[in-house]
């Protein structure tokens, strides 16, 4: 088309968009994260990876990863082969005639693999009170009969108490002395492996902790008074329903109830109390300290599966400290030896209780919950 030509047809629209200039285009304008990766190497391909929902799955997965070893581990090592380090046994009397006494606790140790922490005691009723105040889980004395009388007690620790009926005879036979095997505390009917009261006392820790999780999820406008309040609420229902089935339902054991009850409830605050610390210290990440400490370490050290002279020597250290080994001893003395009760668990449970709800609402301003 010639000059007069387009001056004869008048201005033409040019397409849309033709004669725009193109917008510059930045760094954050939208672009393929391939092409943007490897533009920018290395480093791009990290930043990309950190922007995506990859990196929280990656570190997700390897947390579950190390804490299914730790749990395997630990309750393996503390459970599997559990071994006799020292048990505390009382030895009565001072006389030993021929040396039948001092022959027959050589070949048990050496039956046992293992070294008796004798407690010489003056009579067998002293004997039969440091028994029943859970600090010796044996007595060896003298017979008429020119043997040996090996007490037990499977109710102050079934694990070890078995394992004493079953090595006693032998190491007797070892060196020509009669044994007799008596249990003066055994365990009720319905519990004859003594595994019922670390069920409960397990249950009242691993539902307590979910139950604050679930309060955290549920009912986040909570403010932390309410927080506090409700966790005591579910956990005095839980100790009750968890007693209630325990007991009356299954009669698996006789508990004395309410002290039963109490026992329970304060494990369930305690636990739910100590991940709701945790939650106002570490946030999201919460249930890692709480699993840690509850059920990774509490739990197989807590003496209620195997007892704690049998456990690893940490485990048996620890373990009374923590609120799991607390639960379990309190429990196992209010059904076996209401008569020699401790303040010891019961003061570490209420320390725990105390130090996680101080933590708690010192940090207060971290919860999520509150009411406009």
């Amino acid at each position: 088309m010639s000059d007069e030509e387009r001056d004869a047809a008048g201005p033409q629209e040019e397409p849309d968009g033709a004669g725009a200039p193109e917008a510059p285009r930045g760094p954050g304008a939208p672009e393929e994260a391939g092409t943007q990766a490897a533009r920018r190497g290395p480093r791009g391909w990290w930043a990309a990876f950190r922007a995506s929902p990859l990196l929280p799955a990656v570190v997700i997965s390897l947390i579950v990863a190390a804490a299914a070893g730790l749990f395997a581990g630990s309750y393996t090592y503390a459970m599997a082969d559990p071994a006799p380090r020292h048990v505390p046994t009382a030895v009565v009397g001072e006389a030993d005639q021929g040396g039948r006494r001092t022959a027959f606790v050589r070949a048990l140790e050496q039956r046992l693999d293992s070294s008796l922490t004798l407690h010489r005691l003056p009579s067998y009723g002293a004997a039969r009170s440091a028994m029943e105040a859970q600090e010796v889980f044996a007595i060896i004395r003298l017979s008429r009969e020119r043997g040996v009388e090996l007490d037990v007690a499977g109710a102050a620790g079934s694990s070890v108490a078995q394992l004493l009926r079953e090595a006693g005879p032998k190491a007797g036979d070892a060196v020509g002395v009669t044994v007799r095997v008596r249990d003066l505390h055994p365990l009720q009917p319905g519990d004859p492996r003594g595994l019922a009261l670390f069920y409960i006392s397990l249950a009242a820790v691993i539902i307590g902790f979910v139950g604050a999780i679930q309060l955290g999820v549920h009912a986040k406008a909570l403010d932390p008074a309410e927080r506090i309040a409700f966790t005591a609420g579910y956990a005095v229902l839980g100790g009750f329903t968890i007693a209630a089935v325990v007991d009356w339902l299954l009669a698996a054991v006789r508990l004395p109830f309410a002290h039963a009850w109490l026992i329970l409830s304060l494990t369930m605050f305690t636990s739910g109390m100590v991940f709701t610390m945790f939650q106002a210290l570490f946030d999201r990440w919460a249930v890692l300290p709480t699993w840690g400490l509850m059920v990774i370490l509490g739990n197989p050290s807590s003496g209620g599966a195997v007892s704690w002279p049998l456990l690893p020597s940490p485990f048996g250290t620890v373990g009374r400290w923590l609120p799991p080994g607390a639960s379990v001893n309190a429990q196992h003395t209010a059904v076996y030896f209401p008569g020699n009760l401790h303040p010891q668990p019961y003061a570490c449970l209420a320390a725990w209780s105390l130090v996680s709800c101080t933590v708690f609402w010192l940090h207060r301003h971290r919860h999520p919950g509150g009411r406009a």
